[in-house]
């Protein structure tokens, strides 16, 4: 029996092959990208994107955590508002933080709209700092760059400053401050923008859209503040600005057909994104959306700094599954480089001699860094070090860039449906004597 999976693998091979044994097709595809690549000036409008009123037939993108930006239309422009100002956020259960941000959110909401729209978009600077906002990854004219002194005065406290432009592409694109990007961008001021195509093709069309940021933030134990001046040793790590256990699972039902976008701002790192359970075809990038031939089968996605990646699979196989940062260290909450390596140290009597002293000393990870969490030591307030979630049956030992894709038959609607069931016979579990004996196990005393 064929799944929706291996459906999804034929179907990409009969349309990447239909593309390649039509010479008259793929010869008018090969000079339509030379006509975009050689002609294509911000000033002017690409003939592919067909005229009309402002787009709104597309399934709406959904933000973990987030939400996305309302906008009305004006005269035929779609007019959106965005609101700079300091917000108080909560990264993880236990742990917040002053950021800045957008319309009272970390990270700002999501931009939608379709390809061809002209759209407005208003920025209220409520900062004590100047800035701006680049929109990253759009084709426009020069003056709508956003890049603060080279394409336009920076936005003062207190101003509201308009910029206009027709999308002449879609995808997945970000935006964020580009006035001392060190400090602001650090502090949070980023977002992502999803233009849909305004004629989708049959395999564009998905039945769950995810958008997730990817960031990265040095919080130290104790404090509320991100610091921006931090070049390596980032301790918060986060999608969509929360850090498990506060990031929301991705909830879909068997059969449907799932795009997740990333996009990745953080300072310094790349993020190798993994699913458990399932193989994923990498649908698009920044650029634009990857033809069906070129689009690879993936278990873990690269998303690199400054860039976007798309993928899409079919939730064909039920349970809870792990989505995260393959990173180790993207996995930890508030996890420090400079903690001395305790694993087989022999402790003794250290704890008894030193308590006299320091009532609340703990000699900690000689068998590793896993119990931490669980062995409730006193700890900074605002702090989450080692932090993870209480499992359907232990602790899971993540926290950081970690979340959960959640498939499940019998939905009837997207809520969190709580933990998955096994079947009986399809989970791990304690071996019998009788088991070890049968195959021939010997387990050394």
């Amino acid at each position: 029996m064929v799944t929706r999976r291996e459906a999804l693998v034929t179907t990409a091979a009969v349309a990447g092959g239909a593309a390649l044994l039509t010479p008259g097709r793929a010869s008018a595809q090969a000079a339509g990208n030379r006509t975009w690549e050689t002609s294509y000036s911000g000033s002017k409008q690409p003939a592919s994107v067909p005229p009309g009123q402002p787009g709104k037939d597309y399934q709406p993108v959904i933000t973990p955590n987030g939400a996305a930006l309302p906008w009305k239309v004006v005269d035929g422009v779609k007019v959106y508002h965005l609101i700079a100002e300091e917000v108080e956020h909560e990264m993880a259960p236990g742990l917040k933080a002053r950021c800045w941000g957008y319309n009272g959110r970390v990270h700002g909401p999501t931009i939608e709209a379709v390809e061809g729209d002209r759209v407005r978009i208003y920025v209220t600077n409520k900062l004590a700092a100047p800035t701006s906002v680049h929109w990253h990854g759009i084709f426009l004219p020069n003056g709508m760059d956003g890049v603060a002194g080279l394409n336009q005065r920076a936005i003062r406290n207190g101003e509201t400053y308009k910029y206009e432009f027709t999308l002449r592409q879609h995808g997945t694109f970000m935006y964020h401050s580009h006035h001392d990007e060190m400090t602001q961008m650090a502090m949070g001021m980023m977002g992502m923008i999803v233009i849909h195509p305004r004629r989708p093709t049959a395999d564009y069309k998905v039945d769950r859209d995810f958008a997730i940021m990817l960031s990265e933030w040095r919080i130290e134990p104790g404090t509320m503040r991100p610091n921006p001046n931090e070049m390596n040793d980032f301790n918060v790590l986060t999608m969509n600005a929360k850090a498990f256990p506060g990031t929301e699972p991705l909830v879909v039902k068997t059969g449907d057909r799932v795009r997740v976008r990333f996009g990745n701002l953080s300072a310094m790192d790349h993020h190798p994104i993994h699913l458990h359970g399932y193989y994923f075809k990498v649908t698009g990038t920044d650029g634009g959306r990857v033809p069906v031939p070129a689009q690879r089968p993936e278990t873990t996605v690269l998303v690199s700094v400054g860039s976007t990646r798309d993928i899409e699979f079919i939730a064909d196989a039920p349970g809870d599954w792990a989505f995260h940062c393959h990173m180790t260290h993207h996995v930890m909450n508030q996890m420090g480089h400079d903690i001395p390596n305790m694993i087989g140290v022999k402790g003794g009597g250290i704890d008894k001699r030193v308590q006299p002293l320091l009532p609340a000393y703990m000699t900690m990870g000689q068998e590793g860094m896993g119990d931490m969490a669980e062995m409730g030591m006193p700890v900074p307030k605002n702090s989450i070090p080692m932090v993870g979630a209480k499992g359907p049956y232990d602790y899971i030992t993540m926290g950081g860039m970690f979340t959960l894709l959640k498939v499940r038959s019998g939905l009837t609607s997207y809520a969190d449906p709580g933990w998955y069931e096994h079947p009986p016979g399809e989970r791990a579990d304690l071996a019998s004597q009788a088991e070890l004996q049968r195959d021939g196990i010997q387990v050394p005393s």
